[in-house]
């Protein structure tokens, strides 16, 4: 098994309210969205200056630094981003960025971008299956992101925020174990499955995200262990539309106490950051119960994530 540490995360440093956001009438006009921020959950977005690289290094040390853990004893590092910056002949120097800037540098890497803002639950599904197989024993997972053209910080399903967010998976033998963690106070979570569904047909931007796919995880995930979806806890979802996450998770069977939405106006969308963000902020907060299930899921058109994590009070 594994065990997810230190769910951390960094935004962008100017706050912007949604009536700031460029072009939002515009583009409101645009997509035929009655201009009603309460309906939609329009408040407030992230806009950084910084880089991509400025961003993993931030959130990447500030999970290390709250798990207790030396980056010399971390073995590897799954990066995530939907847009890495340039090509082949500069990509070298931004991991090296990023490894030299979180202590990694004889870390083995792995980037993950294609799979949009499911970035971060593949590459979870990814370090539990390299931990589980003894490959590595300590990964350090990170998703950056932010908005290169301030004309595509709202689109039809979300307003965009810029930001990172990471954690670290670890080796565990048996329920409770969590000797690979490091020695940071605080929550772990055992990663009890995952699972995914998708439809290759369906994988264009044009499609809408199903509820089909996110059922059909939700089976794949659950089954095996025995669980039904009323016994989870709570849902770590993407901070899309409040009516768009309200609609599509309902109708893949999740009840509104499952929902945790208070996110959509605080800060938005965060590309792949958002279930990480919303664990942190609800352990934070107290919200999340010792043994409690707590499902990480994120639907992009024609794919469904999901990450089932069971909490250990440490």
């Amino acid at each position: 098994m594994s065990v997810l540490q230190a769910p951390r995360y960094v935004l962008g440093e100017e706050e912007l309210d949604h009536t700031e956001v460029e072009c939002l009438a515009e583009r409101a006009a645009e997509l035929k969205m009655v201009p009603r921020a309460a309906l939609w959950g329009w408040g407030s977005v992230r806009r950084t200056g910084r880089g991509l690289a400025e961003l993993a290094i931030d959130s990447g040390t500030a999970t290390l630094r709250a798990a207790g853990v030396d980056p010399a004893e971390v073995d590897a590092l799954i990066l995530c981003s939907t847009r890495f910056p340039g090509g082949p002949r500069t990509h070298g120097r931004f991991v090296e960025r990023i490894l030299t800037g979180t202590g990694l540098e004889r870390a083995a890497f792995l980037g993950i971008t294609l799979n949009r803002c499911t970035n971060l639950l593949v590459a979870l599904d990814t370090a539990h299956a390299l931990v589980a197989a003894g490959r590595h024993r300590r990964i350090l997972v990170v998703t950056t992101d932010r908005i290169e053209d301030e004309k595509e910080r709202m689109e039809s399903f979300a307003l965009f925020s810029d930001g990172a967010a990471s954690c670290l998976v670890s080796a565990g033998t048996t329920v409770g174990d969590t000797a690979g963690a490091g020695t940071g106070l605080g929550a772990h979570y055992r990663i009890r499955s995952t699972a995914g569904a998708q439809e290759a047909a369906a994988l264009d931007w044009s499609h809408e995200i199903s509820a089909d796919l996110a059922r059909e995880a939700n089976g794949r995930l659950l089954a095996p262990l025995d669980l039904a979806l009323d016994q989870v806890d709570g849902l770590l979802h993407a901070n899309l539309f409040l009516p768009l996450v309200t609609m599509k998770e309902r109708q893949a069977g999740f009840t509104a106490r499952q929902l945790y939405t208070a996110n959509i106006t605080r800060i938005g969308h965060c590309f792949a950051a958002d279930p990480l963000i919303n664990l942190a902020d609800q352990e934070r907060a107290g919200l999340l119960r010792d043994g409690g299930h707590y499902l990480a899921a994120v639907s992009v058109p024609g794919s469904r994530v999901a990450v089932l994590l069971q909490r250990d009070g440490g």
